[in-house]
């Protein structure tokens, strides 16, 4: 019996190893996935970061300047220089009006005022002056932080009033015409100026939030999930700027009676292809 005993003892203590050597590897399984997640997770958030910063950001000794200027399309023009209500230096080039009307013309996102010189030149054939604008963070402008339209209003304001002290322009015909981003701008600018008597806006963004994930993957190579959302919070963070503002449906509500032109690809890879749909139903 004492026997029988100790080797029953032996088995349940065998048993009780075994499940303690179980629950330990167990333990050790998990503790490794929490660790690898951890690990990911801290990568993911440090990219995400990183990207927003890149996105946010146009360094002058980095970005695009312009490489032509008017005089290659033949256009008469003059340099310009205007201060912003922030101390901001900005740099355009404005192109005479014969006909006493006059369109702002604005990039889009780290673009320079070059980018608008085809639509001037042909504005301008047709007697518009044309007012090719910078904003902050862009061309030869002061500055180094976008925040895609919530601060670069200001900077449409200093122009608009540049424009009407141009003797060539009446401040009753003055109109907008913006790229991308510009588009988004120029829409918010105008429902804050009942004097911008028309708008014409190529692939403006709807909204931030509207495009995040189409434009995260177009700058960026990396999937909209999970990043497009981290990259707006470590965005708004760095620039203490609330970018779920940036909304042109809720601005283009405010242009009407004003007329306003549309024009959006169905293939466009930087600006989500809905844009211009979602602008057309809630301009009414």
């Amino acid at each position: 019996m004492p026997l029988l005993f100790g080797r029953r003892t032996n088995a349940a203590s065998s048993i009780q190893k075994t499940e303690s050597n179980t629950v330990k590897t167990r333990r050790k399984l998990l503790l490794g996935t929490v660790a690898i997640c951890v690990v990911i997770a801290a990568a993911v958030m440090a990219r995400a970061r990183t990207e927003a910063h890149r996105l946010i950001t146009n360094p002058a000794a980095t970005r695009k300047l312009p490489r032509i200027t008017p005089a290659q399309f033949q256009l008469p023009f003059d340099e310009v220089l205007i201060t912003n209500v922030d101390g901001l230096r900005l740099a355009g080039w404005y192109v005479p009006s014969r006909n006493r009307a006059a369109i702002l013309a604005q990039h889009g996102l780290k673009m320079t005022r070059e980018e608008m010189l085809p639509a001037a030149a042909a504005l301008y054939r047709h007697g518009y002056g044309v007012l090719l604008c910078s904003v902050r963070a862009h061309d030869r402008s002061d500055g180094e932080q976008i925040t895609f339209g919530v601060r670069e209003v200001r900077d449409l304001e200093a122009w608009y009033h540049y424009l009407v002290t141009r003797p060539d322009v009446d401040p009753g015909r003055i109109g907008a015409l913006g790229n991308s981003m510009g588009g988004s701008l120029v829409i918010q600018f105008a429902a804050g100026n009942t004097n911008i008597k028309a708008v014409a806006a190529d692939s403006p963004f709807s909204s931030l939030d509207d495009t995040v994930a189409t434009s995260v993957t177009h700058y960026t190579g990396l999937p909209a999930f999970p990043f497009a959302r981290l990259m707006l919070f470590w965005a708004k963070l760095e620039t203490g700027c609330d970018l779920s503002q940036v909304n042109a449906k809720v601005w283009i509500r405010q242009l009407s009676p004003r007329p306003i032109l549309l024009m959006q690809g169905g293939a466009d890879t930087t600006v989500s292809s809905q844009s211009g749909a979602r602008l057309f139903a809630a301009a009414g």
